[in-house]
This record gives C-alpha cells, structure tokens and sequence, in this order.
C-alpha cells in the first residue's frame, strides 16, 4: 500500500526528454463530438450532488434519533459505552460522506467557472456562484486566478499557483559547495513535525492561499489576495465579479452565524465546519512548502507548510518538470501533470474526474468533465511516454511530494523538484534539450492550432 506505484518507478528509471509533438497533433485526435456540451446531462449532475448532500444532511439530523431509539430497536444498545460508540461512528460516517459531497460543489464549480457545462455564460456563472459560495470559495476570484493558472502551467516565471521555491529562497549555498549540514540546518525536521504541519494545514492552508498567496506566482507584491477587487491578481474587468464573491462570502457567513446562534456553536462545527475541513483537505489548492523563518519556531512552520490532496498532487511530483521561458510551451506545460485514482469509483462520482482525468482537462479545459475518461484514451496515445499516470496509494503519494517537492534550482530551462537533501529525482536526459532544438523545435510552432478544424461548442 505505501510504495511506490509502477508508473512512477518507470518515470523514475527514464531520464527526461521535453515532448515535441504539437497540440495540433493532440486536437487531431479527439473526436469532435467529445467537445459538445449536453445542459440536461449537466443539470442531472448538478442535481445529483445538491441531492447527495441534503441526503446527507437528512442523515446527520437523524443521527441522535437513531442511537436513542437503538435504530428503531433493530440493534440493542444498553451499555452506554454502546450508545457512544453508535454515535461517534455514525458521526463519523457523517463527517466523511457530507465532507465528499461539499468537495463535490467545489469541483463542479470548477467546471462551472471554465464555462464547460452549458451554453450559456449565466448558467455557468449563477451555478457556479451558489455552489462554491456555499462551501466558502470566492467563485469569481478562484475562477479568475484559476484560469490564468491554465494558460501558464508549470512555467517557473508565469504560473499563478504551485510555484516551487528557488535555492536562493533559503539562502542555500551554491550546489556545487552545499554539504549535507548546509540542508539539514535549513530543511531538516522529524516525521512526527511533517504530520503534524500537514495535518494541522488541511484546515488552514486554503485561507492562507486566499489571503496571503502563499506559494503563488512570485511576480505579485506582498499582500496579494483574493478578496480584493483592486488585487494584482484580477483585471479591472473582473473587479465587479470579486466583489460579487465577497458579497456572497459574507452572506453565506451571516446564514451560519444565524444557525449558530439558533440550533448552538456545536450544531454548527458538527453538521457544517467539520465536512467543510474534509472539504477543504480534498479539493482545494493549497501551498506546500518550508519557508525561510526558523525551524524552531512551531507556529511559523504551522503557517507555511500546507498541503491538500488532490489539486497539489496534480502539479507537485518529484518526477515532473517547471520549465523555463525557453523551454516552455503550452504543450510542455499542460503535460506536466499527474493522473490519479484518487479514491477509486468516488473520485469519478463525486469529484467529476478531477484527479482521475487531469490531464485531459489540461488539454481540453473547455470540455465536460463527463467526457474526459475517452477524451484522456485518445490522448494518451499521442503522449506515449509523455501520459502521466500514478496507481500510488494517493496518501503515500501526498506524503512523498510534501516530503520531496522542497525547491528547485534558480538556474535551468528545465528543473526537477529537490528533497530536502538538495537531491532530485529525476535529470534531463544527456544532449536532449540540445537535439530537440537542433532539430528545428519552436514554442510557437508546437503549440500552433491554426490548420485544426474549430472545436465544436
């Protein structure tokens, strides 16, 4: 269970070759009608999950009905040790089942905010807006920054989100004169101190994204946030939207202010702040990094190392690339992700694909979830070795990159993640950059679309 996965360990064992086949090449190879979008097919998911969630809610309100009645005498509970068991487990189940089904609104919020479930710019919008608000996400913000994300993915200089620290970010001497204590006196920490910071930032490493940018794109000042309407992040296009985002942010905290004060603080961290947290750990995109304050200060490492589940295992793998100005294509960039089984059949029915068809989505952000299973089969065949793919247990995999993904070199047009011992994972393949270019490779050539077919809407 915790090893490695098949697919990585041949990542592994592969020196890297930057991909030069084109996006044309890619495009070619989806069936147009993979790109249309069907409203009633996306309604019915929407409803779906509006409808597992109240199931659930239905359920969390009957919990204390069903311990005190002994599930309506099927199952005697006359201890009470009995009766606490019965409702720490079904709490439990609870917490876990409703913390999946508001993953689920954030992931198809996603959809919703890269327009791909309806025709309409409203239905995408006003959908979008509920479904995020509800579990506490800027709808308009994310969505800006999000897709300025996908436009620049993987490149060190460009990129909007999961952009790696450089040597120079912990005053590391130079590689070439960096010894093993150099590291350890910077980066060193015991496991048990890595559980916990992961741990304790499931529940707070959205927020300092949101509102710090901790590990966003280094070219925004001190202060950036998403909260803003005047942020570096946004243009004075989507002022009106962010505002729109706090507006319903602060509606959507007023309503759980109100319920606390009428059904109790506990109700309230019992049926919402504690799937809200799984929520959070599962779907939303969170910085994961050491940082330059001292390692002996325990709250400082609580405020800076975070970590979540899916989206920063998208991006954030030993054996996956940034690139550099010079090297990067949109191509390259958009390859430079990571499909996972996140939690087998839930992952596809809850979360839309989101791990299980990143890839694809990368490609083909303007797709619907529901068809990006075949849109990846055709795809991976283009990719050939360039599809990347991970069976690793999705906990281990997420320990192994909080672990390993530490920094890059600030120097390369093409760098691997390093560990905390300055030792990557996986190098350049000899010569390859050098041939690739000999042989006449061009950014703007290998992301030309111009001679493909318009993608049906």
């Amino acid at each position: 269970m915790f090893k490695n996965g098949p697919e990585y360990d041949e990542r592994l064992a592969r020196p890297f070759v930057p991909p030069t086949i084109t996006l044309k090449e890619l495009h070619d190879a989806v069936p147009k009608h993979l790109l249309q979008k069907d409203p009633l097919r996306s309604t019915g998911y929407v409803l779906r999950d509006v409808f597992f969630c109240l199931l659930f809610f239905a359920f969390g309100a009957s919990i204390e009905r069903l311990v005190s009645s002994s599930f309506g005498g099927l199952v005697p509970l006359s201890a009470p040790w009995q009766v606490s068991l019965a409702r720490t487990t079904l709490w439990l189940i609870y917490w876990w089942w409703q913390g999946i089904a508001f993953a689920s609104f954030f992931c198809i919020a996603h959809e919703l905010g890269h327009g791909t479930l309806y025709h309409s710019w409203w239905a995408n919008n006003i959908l979008g807006f509920l479904l995020d608000t509800f579990v506490l996400a800027p709808f308009f913000a994310w969505k800006a920054s999000h897709n300025a994300h996908h436009k620049a993915v993987n490149s060190v200089e460009r990129d909007e989100n999961y952009v790696p620290h450089l040597r120079s970010h912990y005053n590391l001497p130079p590689k070439e004169r960096a010894s093993t204590a150099d590291y350890a006196e910077v980066l060193e920490e015991t496991p048990l101190f890595t559980m916990i910071r992961m741990f304790v930032m499931q529940a707070m490493g959205w927020w300092l994204y949101l509102t710090c940018n901790k590990l966003g794109s280094k070219m925004y000042s001190k202060g950036t946030n998403h909260f803003s309407p005047y942020s570096a992040l946004f243009k004075k296009e989507q002022r009106m939207g962010i505002f729109i985002s706090d507006v319903g942010l602060i509606g959507m905290m007023s309503l759980l202010y109100l319920f606390a004060r009428s059904f109790g603080w506990k109700a309230l961290a019992m049926y919402y702040f504690i799937p809200y947290v799984l929520c959070n750990h599962w779907c939303v995109p969170l910085p994961s990094s050491y940082d330059d304050l001292p390692r002996s200060d325990l709250d400082s490492s609580f405020a800076i190392g975070s970590v979540m589940m899916i989206t920063f295992l998208h991006h954030s793998d030993p054996t996956i690339p940034h690139y550099r100005r010079e090297e990067w294509s949109f191509l390259r960039g958009a390859a430079a992700t990571v499909d996972r089984p996140t939690l087998g059949w839930i992952g596809r029915f809850f979360f839309h694909n989101v791990a299980h068809d990143h890839v694809a989505h990368h490609f083909f952000s303007h797709v619907p979830f529901y068809h990006q299973p075949a849109v990846t089969e055709a795809i991976r065949r283009v990719l050939g070795e360039h599809y990347n793919y991970d069976s690793t247990n999705t906990f281990y995999a997420l320990y192994r990159s909080f672990t390993e993904c530490v920094f890059i070199e600030d120097e390369g047009s093409i760098v691997f993640y390093k560990n905390k011992w300055g030792d990557a994972a996986r190098v350049v393949a000899d010569g390859a950059v050098a041939a690739i270019k000999e042989a006449g490779w061009k950014q703007e050539k290998q992301d030309d679309l111009s001679d493909t077919e318009p993608d049906c809407e």
